[in-house]
């Protein structure tokens, strides 16, 4: 139980302490009338048994005054009890944010791992459930359970017989729910994953909208999310259908604690060793115990399903952040020192890699498709962790250097291009929130990309769509440098940015590069050798290994990789349709 409050508070048991106690003074509040209207009851019935006795006047004043102060109480209760719903969405949304800063500190191997939809499930739809939990359910649980071991504690000095027949049957549904735990774990389980699967074939279906029309494959034919959906459908039903009737069962055992204390009342009254008062203080009192308790058990399902929940954001908090203390930075050389690195304990992408790349020089990475030469500049950003060997800059490892001061350090540039869905002039703050509008237009002329701009209809406050959709892939392409060249970060990382683009639009976003990469330590991937010709140093792999270095001259006497990439885009070039 402690785990199950500790995991559905995101680690802070605490927070629940004044919801929790906000139920059980609701629950105290509705059983101390009913034992007050049994006293008013029970004097009544003393003067009408007792006919020579007067009516103790005082005594129903006394209860009627406590009643007034009571309903005083239990509005104040029903305010705490209020309050208790924002304490649980300040939760909630505290909680996702944190959540999402740690995944933000988590190595791309964790993204490798995970499905996107189950991320976004995570955030969204396990979230939304343990809010829902912390709100309405832990309030009424904590009551549920504190509030019959009080009124059992205080019912037996009045009648054990009667305390001991309305709380018999409770064991036995406890014993029911503690026999399908297992199961209800087991039936959660696989509800989440079909319905992270359904997530990620509707996103699927969404993101390929334009591959599945221009291939007919739409409607009906698209069975992958058709099969999804039926899939959830049928987690949802054997959840619903399986667990329904065990929680229902166990709910009526429990309350089949009343009708075994009316039966045992009404032979004891029968007897005459019970009396009238008592009866019906237990008859009021017990209808009033089994009221969150009944309401609990009919919320059981959902309880152990945010249970569920719950672990799942744990497992993802526990996730152990990138490490590295320092702070500082030096310029340097970026020395790879015999690496080795697969994705998820897979074949090795790198294999035993060494080379030096020295500041303030231009290298170049080329080779055959899958070589690794993307993998070496998300191992220079720190995306990943190297499995074997180590990867020092400036003398110090990667590993001991706070990745936010890394990348802090680094600039990137990607093929394809992602924008926010937000203005133009906001996807190039990125680079550095601080900039003036001056500085952002300044880093535009340099990318060449402020003409076009400011041909918008609003200029820097135009919006874009998600992923940037209303720019076309030149113009994202120059957005993208940028903000790059508002960060004026050491290190720059090109991922060849003109393979894909028009001859216009590259000779545009070649100028731009060349603003981008002056005075900075560049690392390149190139797919098209001529626009490496003047590179610094031009690094070839073959396999995750290097097989040639140097300059563009000496690498074709050499009449290996490198030159025989070099004939195969010459020949390629005089290519016509016949």
């Amino acid at each position: 139980m402690n785990n199950y409050f500790y995991n559905i508070s995101g680690g802070q048991p605490r927070s629940l302490w004044s919801s929790a106690i906000a139920a059980l003074l609701d629950g105290i509040a509705k059983v101390i009338p009913a034992a007050l209207l049994v006293d008013i009851f029970n004097t009544l019935y003393m003067s009408f048994a007792n006919s020579g006795s007067p009516l103790d006047i005082r005594r129903m004043w006394l209860v009627s005054i406590i009643l007034l102060r009571l309903a005083v109480e239990y509005a104040a209760y029903v305010s705490l009890y209020n309050k208790t719903y924002k304490a649980a969405y300040s939760l909630s949304a505290t909680g996702r944010l944190t959540l999402a800063e740690h995944i933000r500190h988590l190595s791309l191997g964790f993204f490798g791992r995970r499905d996107p939809a189950d991320i976004t499930n995570l955030l969204l739809s396990d979230y939304g459930q343990v809010e829902q939990t912390i709100s309405h359910n832990v309030p009424q649980l904590i009551s549920a359970v504190i509030l019959p071991l009080l009124a059992l504690a205080g019912l037996v000095f009045v009648d054990w017989r009667m305390a001991l027949a309305m709380f018999a049957a409770i064991p036995l549904g406890a014993l029911l729910l503690w026999m399908t735990d297992s199961l209800q774990a087991r039936l959660s389980a696989n509800h989440v994953e079909a319905k992270n699967e359904a997530a990620s074939r509707l996103q699927e279906y969404l993101s390929g909208i334009r591959e599945i029309k221009a291939h007919n494959m739409g409607g009906k034919r698209f069975e992958r999310l058709r099969l999804s959906f039926d899939q959830l459908k049928g987690a949802s039903i054997r959840l619903e259908g399986i667990m329904g009737p065990l929680i229902m069962g166990a709910m009526l055992l429990t309350r089949s604690g009343l009708t075994i204390m009316i039966f045992v009342g009404s032979y004891l009254l029968a007897g005459g060793t019970l009396s009238l008062p008592v009866f019906l203080l237990f008859l009021l009192i017990g209808t009033k115990v089994f009221e969150p308790l009944t309401a609990v058990l009919m919320n059981y399902g959902e309880i152990r399903y945010s249970a569920y929940s719950a672990q799942r954001i744990m497992d993802v908090q526990q996730e152990m952040p990138m490490q590295g203390t320092r702070s500082n930075m030096l310029p340097g050389d970026i020395v790879f020192d015999a690496v080795t690195f697969g994705y998820d304990a897979g074949l090795p992408v790198l294999q035993d890699l060494s080379f030096t790349i020295a500041p303030n020089t231009i290298t170049a990475l080329v080779g055959p498709s899958g070589s690794g030469k993307s993998t070496v500049t998300r191992l220079i950003a720190r995306f990943w962790e190297v499995e074997h060997g180590r990867i020092t800059i400036g003398g110090v490892s990667t590993r001991e250097i706070n990745p936010e001061k890394l990348l802090e350090n680094i600039s990137m540039v990607f093929q394809d291009v992602y924008l926010f869905q937000d203005t133009i002039g906001n996807n190039i703050r990125i680079g550095n929130m601080e900039a003036t509008q001056e500085e952002i237009e300044q880093a535009a002329r340099r990318a060449c990309c402020h003409e076009f701009i400011s041909k918008l209809p609003q200029g820097y406050d135009t919006p874009v769509g998600e992923g940037g959709s209303t720019l076309s892939g030149g113009e994202k392409q120059r957005v993208s440098i940028a903000r790059t060249l508002l960060k004026n970060a050491s290190i720059v990382l090109l991922d060849e940015a003109t393979a894909s683009l028009d001859p216009e639009n590259e000779a545009a976003i070649q100028q731009a590069i060349n603003e981008l990469v002056a005075d900075k330590t560049v690392i390149l991937i190139a797919h098209r050798l001529k626009t490496i010709q003047n590179a610094d140093k031009i690094l070839v792999l073959d396999q995750g290994r290097l097989v040639q270095q140097g300059k563009h001259d000496a690498l074709l006497q050499e009449q290996g990789i490198y030159a025989n990439l070099w004939n195969l885009q010459q020949g390629a070039e005089g290519w016509r349709l016949k």
